[in-house]
Parts: structure tokens; C-alpha cells; sequence
């Protein structure tokens, strides 16, 4: 039974989570993306999240499928993205304005743009990511 107050009393500490809390999350996972850390994003996501598959289309569902797509995402490009917004929408989502820039394996500046990531989070793991241009 300890376990289990354990467990709903850490529910209830992520259900509470900040915008300011969630920030510093989302700024730590896209540090994590840029430096290639795979494990550290992949701990921060829940195991059955969804990821757009931003380069080949479509989605990625679980860490197995967002690992391998970035693998190979990172073998033909070498994309850095950061942040510059946040904002919490309506259904709750946590909006997030980027400054993206992709480089092909050269150095050469393939897309240099702002877009909006959007995440769901589950606790205080992200179950999903969306790309809104």
C-alpha cells in the first residue's frame, strides 16, 4: 500500500505542473535533441507516444519507432532546433515556437524557419508531439 501512496501522491505532484515546470522540461529535451542524447529525450516521453515523422511523413508511435527515425533522420541531416515561445492552449497542449534550422551533411543550410511544436503531455511524460507550420 505504500507503493500506491507513492504513486497517486506523484500523480497528483505532475498533474500540477507549471507552465514555468513544463518549460524547463521541454528546454531540457531539445537541449537533449540537439546534443544527439537519445536516451535522456526518450526517458521524458511516455512508451507508446506519438512523434511526427517530420522529414519521411507520417507518425513514429513508441520509443523503438522515434529512436530509429532519428537515426536515420541524423545520418543524411544534421537539424538543431530551439526554442524561443511557449504558451499553453486552450485543450491543454503546450505550444512551443522553434527556430529550426536544418543542415545537410556538408554545412549546407537546407531550411532555416520558425514553426510551432505541439505537445500533450501524459503526467509529466510527453505522449505526443504535433508540427503546426
Amino acid at each position: 500500500m505504500q507503493n500506491a501512496d507513492r504513486r497517486s501522491t506523484s500523480i497528483l505532484d505532475t498533474a500540477r505542473m507549471t507552465l514555468a515546470d513544463r518549460q524547463r522540461r521541454l528546454t531540457a529535451l531539445y537541449t537533449a535533441f540537439n546534443r544527439r542524447d537519445v536516451a535522456t529525450v526518450l526517458a521524458a516521453l511516455t512508451p507508446d507516444v506519438r512523434w511526427p515523422n517530420g522529414w519521411e511523413g507520417g507518425t513514429v508511435t513508441g520509443h523503438d519507432e522515434v529512436a530509429a527515425y532519428w537515426r536515420r533522420q541524423w545520418e543524411q541531416l544534421d537539424p538543431t532546433v530551439e526554442p524561443t515561445a511557449f504558451d499553453v492552449e486552450a485543450d491543454g497542449r503546450v505550444a512551443v515556437t522553434v527556430h529550426q534550422v536544418v543542415r545537410d551533411r556538408n554545412g549546407t543550410i537546407l531550411v532555416d524557419h520558425t514553426v510551432t511544436h505541439r505537445y500533450r503531455f501524459a503526467g509529466d511524460l510527453v505522449a505526443e508531439m504535433e508540427i503546426r507550420d
